[in-house]
């Protein structure tokens, strides 16, 4: 059986970086398959997302993370805490930063906080593709190894997919011998009905640009498989009053894209078709109450 022969390696594995490094991004390309949702604004990822890439060789466990940021609502602090616990529990550590952005405070603390890490750890410079001065790469790389000694260094491109042959083999170089986690077939351990109101939220930031990166949450409320479809009812959770008709649209016509981005998007993953419904909901300060994070799903 796979995953129980002499010289299998197995472990845990965590992608951390600041927000837009691309982790999310590079977990659905190593993965093979959409399993996190991906977008341009920052604080997409929340919760900590586990992607399992198995081989004849061994199988890594890769936690994606939210981006490294200092926190400010009940939310962040969350997120920041979901980082730190994927820190401690982990055999490697994978910091990816983005080869396309000058160097500053937010990466000063990023830093800083993987100095302070004792786990073996691979700097992966991303975003190799759009870097036409690859000069920038070397002082890029010094910044980060002067707070510690890395493992492996190696660009890599999510977007495209260069490099992450080379980056699975090192993993699996570096990683400890032992049985597989996951059954061969997994791919994540998140339950369809979580990723597929992931996957309307990133629609959400997909249709409304910057009118509302940070104030909406996604809760599947409904479930249910029939011979011929699966009907699923989300709802989707804004703070202010004002923010409903941003969802919606005029005439309906926002959340009418999104569901249909949407549905798209969970009909691929389940492979069958799918009957979506949306609905907006007012929860006014969501984002600072410990109360409505846990019933959201959010945890730390």
């Amino acid at each position: 059986m796979q995953g129980s022969q002499v010289g299998y390696k197995s472990g845990m594995v965590s992608l951390i970086g600041r927000p837009n490094a691309g982790k999310s991004t590079l977990l659905n390309k190593l993965i093979g398959e959409k399993i996190a949702i991906v977008s341009d604004k920052p604080q997409t990822t929340r919760t900590r997302i586990t992607g399992v890439l198995t081989r004849p060789d061994g199988q890594i466990v890769f936690l994606d993370t939210p981006g490294i940021h200092k926190p400010g609502y009940a939310l962040n602090r969350r997120m920041m805490a979901v980082v730190t616990d994927a820190l401690s529990s982990v055999d490697l550590v994978l910091l990816i930063v983005d080869s396309t952005e000058a160097t500053g405070s937010g990466d000063r603390f990023v830093r800083d906080m993987i100095a302070k890490i004792p786990t073996r750890a691979f700097l992966l410079v991303n975003k190799i593709d759009a870097l036409r001065d690859k000069s920038r790469l070397l002082p890029l790389i010094q910044f980060y190894s002067e707070a510690r000694e890395f493992a492996e260094v190696i660009p890599v491109s999510a977007k495209t997919g260069e490099g992450a042959g080379l980056l699975i083999d090192k993993i699996v170089e570096h990683l400890p011998e032992g049985q597989a986690l996951f059954p061969n077939d997994a791919l994540t351990d998140q339950p369809e009905r979580v990723i597929a109101a992931e996957l309307v939220r990133e629609k959400i930031l997909h249709v409304t640009g910057q009118e509302l990166p940070y104030v909406t949450a996604v809760v599947t409320e409904r479930w249910q498989e029939e011979p011929e479809v699966t009907r699923i009812e989300c709802v989707i959770y804004v703070e202010r009053p004002s923010q409903r008709p941003i969802i919606l649209g005029h005439g309906g016509a926002r959340i009418k894209q999104i569901g249909i981005e949407a549905r798209a998007d969970i009909e691929r993953l389940l492979g069958r078709h799918v009957f979506l419904k949306l609905f907006v909901k007012v929860r006014e300060h969501w984002r600072d109450d410990e109360r409505a994070l846990d019933e959201l799903g959010i945890h730390g």
